[in-house]
């Protein structure tokens, strides 16, 4: 299985690119199909799997991180931990944890199901569609962050009053909030009542 970044092409073994393709799904999350990524993203969109990743500390900060300029949808953007899609056939879990380390250089802690949201969200900017079967995570972050250039320009670990407070300054991605509010039973069952969440 291929472990360059999902923006990217991967070449087969006899060196011609491959599409990345993306799993295709129903309303209740069951696969019906494959489709290629870019093609998926275009508007209206193709309801597609995808994950969303939320690391925290252990003084129950938010690992965030904003988008690298060159990303091809919501570039520059800050957004969750981590998100991303499975390749056909592989787990929406191990897709997590493969993904947070090729993105930051780390392997998540404690890492669980916090379950599914469904959304569709449109980026004005780029006129891509996220309509997505969004599988969330939550987990800890025990060792140093590590970022892919190429992927992540900047992260911060933020307190929910620190993240209002930049949520308000700063633009963040589309889908952010929807997957946040989703996992937020989960959050609070990681971090404890006192962490805020």
């Amino acid at each position: 299985m291929p472990t360059t970044p999902a923006t990217a092409t991967n070449s087969s073994s006899n060196g011609a690119a491959q599409a990345i393709m993306l799993e295709l799904v129903d309303e209740d999350g069951n696969t019906i199909g494959t489709a290629e990524k870019l093609s998926v993203h275009q508007a209206p969109g193709q309801l597609h799997r995808a994950f969303s990743v939320f690391l925290f500390d252990e003084a129950g900060r938010l690992l965030i991180q904003r988008r690298a300029l060159g990303k091809y949808h919501s570039p520059g953007v800050w957004s969750n931990t981590c998100c991303g899609h499975p390749y056909p056939g592989e787990a929406p879990f191990a897709a997590a944890a493969r993904r947070t380390h090729e993105e930051l250089g780390l392997s998540p802690s404690l890492l669980a199901e916090a379950g599914t949201v469904r959304y569709n969200h449109p980026d004005p900017a780029s006129g891509l569609v996220e309509q997505e079967y969004n599988h969330l995570f939550v987990g800890m972050a025990q060792a140093p962050v590590r970022p892919d250039p190429a992927e992540v320009g900047e992260t911060a670990f933020v307190t929910p009053a620190e993240l209002a407070s930049r949520h308000e300054k700063a633009v963040f991605s589309a889908w952010f909030m929807t997957v946040l509010d989703a996992a937020r039973p989960a959050i609070r069952e990681l971090t404890g009542a006192s962490a805020g969440w």
